[in-house]
């Protein structure tokens, strides 16, 4: 089958793989749409820490936003699974540690993640082998589109929900990116009021298209008071900024990943006290995101700028891909087309 294989920092091509073979306890998934994310981007060009701290290795094969229908079936595996359309988590735990077994397997120091640590394959491939424990089913109203952000919209979840702010309350959400517009649009259906801060222009003009009509750039952030601020940037300096802007109090939500790392002054969280929060994974959130989806409580499609081939991926992460008009975020790839 075809694959998108990064092989050295910058360098990757659609290699000829062999065939996945479920294993116990496994399917294989025909792979219908894949999202390309930040994490893929920082794989491609070698900035990504896994690759530094042992986690992941080159070559590797990328795509853990994705959903399919399953083909085949291992041993072990009900064989109603066939033809069924899923998605899956991407943190793949042990099964045995304390973490795993109270429910926190994506938090699992020994984990493997899809597309992204351990070596398990991504799903930038016309196949992909997934642990029939991780699957989730995708209602049939839940489009391509859609089931392939119900990953990154798990996490906005998580980051809506970790605010805790009441329906009356105001949220400022930084970075209107994938994570940042879906966590605005989830805490809109939640009944708060929700404000973007963003550093471009074009950017803050789609998501006023979405109807969240308070974004910002930097120079323009009203005097407000924010209930919660979520940090949804790679920028170093956001961190304290978020602490700095929330009320007495209130929330930090912290979600995007720096390059370099954010420091943030514990003086101030405890002056204010304010409470910060992490968040790594969706995993606890993709049920609850599937539901989101097929009920209408978010719509996720408008975020799709594009969707390429498996032998334009390499230009989507070279932030080089051509002939796309809209200024929503997020690329989707089918590499079961070419």
């Amino acid at each position: 089958m075809r694959a998108f294989v990064v092989t050295a920092p910058g360098q990757a091509e659609v290699q000829d793989v062999a065939e996945p073979v479920p294993g116990a306890g496994e399917v294989v998934v025909d792979v219908e749409r894949v999202g390309v994310c930040g994490t893929d981007v920082e794989f491609f060009t070698g900035e990504m820490a896994y690759l530094h701290e042992g986690h992941a290795t080159y070559p590797m094969r990328l795509g853990h936003e994705w959903c399919g229908a399953v083909s085949q079936t291992g041993p072990g595996v009900d064989p109603q699974w066939l033809g069924r359309r899923v998605t899956a988590d991407t943190m793949l735990g042990c099964g045995s540690c304390r973490l795993c077994l109270s429910g926190r397997q994506h938090v699992c120091r020994t984990r493997q993640e899809i597309g992204i640590r351990g070596g398990r394959p991504g799903a930038l491939a016309e196949r992909l082998p997934v642990p029939v424990s991780a699957l989730h089913l995708l209602p049939d109203n839940v489009s391509a589109a859609a089931g392939a952000l119900v990953e990154p919209g798990a996490n906005a979840l998580r980051a809506a929900l970790a605010t805790g702010v009441p329906t009356s309350g105001s949220v400022l959400v930084c970075g209107p990116g994938t994570i940042g517009l879906l966590t605005a649009l989830f805490l809109r259906s939640m009944g708060a009021e929700v404000h973007l801060l963003g550093r471009h222009a074009a950017s803050l003009d789609f998501a006023r298209s979405l109807g969240l009509e308070h974004a910002w750039l930097a120079d323009e952030l009203p005097d407000h008071p924010y209930e919660a601020v979520v940090d949804c940037t790679t920028a170093d300096d956001l961190p304290q900024r978020a602490v700095d802007i929330v009320e007495p109090g209130g929330r930090v939500v912290f979600i995007g990943l720096s390059g370099a790392p954010s420091l943030v002054d514990s003086r101030t969280l405890a002056f204010k006290d304010v409470t910060g929060v992490g968040i790594l994974s969706g995993s606890p959130a993709l049920a609850r995101t599937i539901d989101a989806y097929a009920t209408g409580q978010v719509d996720p499609e408008p975020l799709v700028a594009a969707t390429i081939s498996l032998a334009s991926t390499a230009e989507a992460l070279r932030g080089t891909l051509g002939g796309v008009a809209s200024a929503a975020p997020k690329i989707h790839v089918r590499p079961r087309e070419d």
